[in-house]
Formats: structure tokens, sequence, C-alpha cells
């Protein structure tokens, strides 16, 4: 089968199109022959080793496939066969034209949505979900969200206020996504691409915190003494949020980790399918700036990079 593989870490050129058998799934896994797969940030970063990541190389990259269901493992019932998935991998082996997906991480393509459509809002959308409830925002409060013209921040600005958010604040790094957060209901949009940036940043009750490093620890001086929480759950900056223990007590503010086996089983196994469902319904919509066949994963990773797309870059082999 064709498939992109990581020999070394560092540029995009670094992926190369190689043949490699077809795998075979194991218990509780489906596999599919891939029809669209989608390509993020965070695997830029992975590939040039600036993301903390297991992964022995040669490796192929990869976390989002869609597909149809060819070859079902032991335990996985067999009337998946033929059905459209889409579905995370657990971390690698997306880029690829057979797939192998765990059959709890996968949801059903809803019918007259496309698998490109479909896998492009799925995962960050239920990201986005996820971190909406996990707020448990009450009605009124100001929220932040950085990074809010990135894949996940698009829909956390656009649901934002249907759970409850009374205002909203984001940061972009780009004029085009300035606009856009702005259309799609942000109240003020600030540019994190300005290093004092949280200098002007008004008091938030609750911050989605993407970017991480030393510009966590000053948002922190924004929150709301006593109520003020923090859910950080990215690292834009390829830095860990440069926040102690210590800075918490003096402000009685919270800090959320969004990350790890439970919560990616909630997001994955709860939220998941529902923004699939949302999708169906209208009630949510998927943002592509454009297909690139899979021998082109390079020039996806550069576009990634240099920030040059308005929504998600999906490889179709």
């Amino acid at each position: 089968m064709r498939a992109i593989v990581l020999s070394e870490k560092g540029g995009p050129e670094f992926l190369q199109p190689a043949d490699l058998p077809r795998p075979s799934p194991g218990a509780g896994q489906v596999l599919i022959r891939a029809q669209a797969v989608g390509v993020s940030y965070a695997e830029t970063q992975i590939r040039a080793g600036t993301l903390p990541f297991p992964l022995p190389l040669p490796a192929v990259l990869g976390a989002e496939a869609a597909g149809e269901v060819v070859e079902v493992g032991e335990g996985v019932d067999a009337k998946l066969l033929g059905s459209a998935l889409a579905g995370i991998t657990g971390g690698v082996g997306a880029y690829a034209e057979y797939v192998l997906l765990p059959a709890a991480m996968a949801a059903p393509v809803p019918d007259g949505l496309s698998p490109v459509d479909a896998l492009a809002a799925a995962a960050p959308g239920a990201i986005a979900l996820g971190l909406l409830h996990r707020a448990r925002l009450e009605g009124g409060e100001t929220v932040l969200v950085e990074s809010g013209g990135s894949s996940v921040g698009t829909y956390l600005v656009e649901h934002a206020k249907e759970f409850g958010a009374g205002r909203v604040l984001a940061t972009t790094g780009a004029a085009a996504k300035r606009e856009r957060a702005e259309r799609l209901g942000a109240d003020l949009v600030l540019d994190h691409g300005t290093p004092a940036w949280t200098d002007t940043l008004p008091d938030v009750d609750v911050v989605f915190e993407s970017i991480g490093g030393t510009a966590a620890r000053r948002v922190l001086d924004h929150l709301t003494p006593g109520t003020g929480r923090m859910l950080t759950y990215g690292l834009l900056s390829g830095e860990p949020a440069a926040i102690t223990a210590a800075d918490l007590m003096d402000r009685g503010v919270t800090v959320t980790g969004c990350s790890g086996p439970g919560w990616a089983g909630e997001v994955f196994g709860t939220h998941y399918p529902a923004m699939l469902d949302r999708l169906a319904t209208g009630r949510s919509r998927a943002y592509v700036d454009r297909t690139l066949p899979l021998e082109e994963a390079t020039q996806a990773h550069r576009l990634l990079e240099e920030r040059a797309v308005m929504g998600r870059v999906m490889l179709i082999p």
C-alpha cells in the first residue's frame, strides 16, 4: 500500500512516499480504505521533534482517517464491513492508503456527509465540545480562546456563547483569522504574535489555553480571583504552560489539564459522534482549506507551519 514514512525527525522533506505491507486488524480494530486523512499542526511539531511524543522511527504519522471498512478484527461486529467510519488511530499510522482504527475510537459517517467534511470537523469539534463541557460555564462569563483561528479554537469561538459565555475574547496571529473570529462571534480579538499581547487583555473568567510557555503565566494575572479557571490543552509555543502551584495559590484560581487517557476517552467516545451529529443536522460546519494527494504530505506540513491556511488540510490517498 502507499504510505508516507518519516525516517528521521527534521524538516517536511523527511516525509517520503513508500510502499508498505497492508496492515491487518487486531482485536478491537477495523481496517479502512482511507478516503480522507487529516493533518494537524501538532504533527508538524512531532515531525520536527519540538513536541514531546514517543515515536520510534521510521514511522507513519497521522492520527485521523475516514473511509470504508474493509476488514474487522476479533471482537468487532462484522456488520461494519462496507460502512464509512471516521476515527482516530491513537497517534500514528494515518498517512496511508489503508489505516487501522480502534473500533471504540471510530464513529459512522452520517448519510449525506462527505468523509472529508466529517473528518475535518470531528476531532477538533469534539475537543472543543469537551472543553466547553469541562469549563462548566454558568452563564454570562467572559472567556478567552487562545489561538481562536486554529482548528479547535474556531469551534470554541463559534459555540462558546451557545454554552453560556457572555463575552468571547480570542487571539489569532493573522488578519484573516481575526476577521473570521469576529464573524463567528468574538467580541474582541488580540494578536498573540505581539510579545506583549497579554498587557491589553481585559479580566476574564475562563481561559481555553493552547499557547503554553510564559504567556500562560501572564494570562493568570487577568483571571478572576477565586473563581477563574484555565483549561490547558495545547502547546503552540512548543513549551508547557509555565505555571506553578504557588501561582495558583496566590490567586485562588484553577488550571485543568485536558489531556491523557481519561480525557481522550470522553472526547472521542462521547463528543466525537456528537460532533458528527451536529454536522449532519446543520448545527456546526466543516472548515476545509484544501485537499491534497497523499503524496503531497510534505506540502501540507509546510502550509501548516507557514500559517498559510484558514481551515483543515486534508490528504486524499
